[in-house]
């Protein structure tokens, strides 16, 4: 069984140093992994993510966002940023993982180019309630994962969130809070390939 690497890279965006950790084989389905405000890249590999999902023949890319974790600063919106880093990597038909402030990147991206992604996994994403109505009736595959003990987003949004996409399902995790995959990480992980199967691999 081939052992799941996962090797530290960078690209250049904008003539930005942009740091991700890949695994898997490139030519399987893509996930791209991104991160909330207290994190970077490397949570997603301390917490298993990343070995879980190339062990399930993934190819995951976990990115770290403009000006976090080892990313230098880039001038440019947020939009342009993950269309620039799907097209340089090549992740067209994505499903891309999007927890807390990142839905700053992946919200309006939603809105923009949904066509190139494959499925959305919203964990709990800040943006929702400003961008509610331009996502309504977005067809994207929509996985909502919330911590029932959110305060900061709370699950009431996940509602609206799967109100205004049509192809949309909503787990909450007990007893976990914002961060949910930290707290529940196997529930997370479950649910999270779960949906991942489902709309790579049919």
């Amino acid at each position: 069984m081939m052992k799941p690497n996962v090797i530290s890279r960078s690209i250049a965006v904008k003539n930005k140093r942009i740091h991700y950790l890949e695994g898997g084989d490139r030519d399987a389905p893509p996930v791209l992994l991104l991160h909330g405000a207290s994190f970077s890249a490397k949570t997603w590999q301390e917490i298993g993510t990343l070995k879980q999902l190339v062990a399930q023949n993934y190819r995951v890319v976990a990115v770290d966002l403009p000006g976090y974790g080892t990313s230098e600063e880039i001038a440019c919106t947020p939009v342009q940023f993950l269309l620039k880093l799907v097209e340089g990597l090549r992740l067209q038909g994505a499903a891309i993982v999007s927890p807390s402030m990142s839905g700053r990147y992946s919200l309006p991206f939603i809105v923009e180019h949904a066509q190139s992604l494959r499925g959305f996994v919203a964990v709990a994403p800040v943006g929702i309630l400003k961008m509610s109505q331009q996502l309504q009736g977005n067809d994207i595959p929509t996985l909502a994962i919330w911590g029932s003990n959110d305060t900061i987003v709370p699950p009431s949004q996940a509602d609206i969130l799967t109100e205004v996409l049509p192809n949309s399902k909503k787990v909450i995790l007990k007893n976990s809070g914002h961060a949910c995959y930290m707290k529940a990480t196997h529930k997370f992980h479950e649910n999270l390939i779960r949906f991942l199967d489902n709309v790579s691999k049919s």
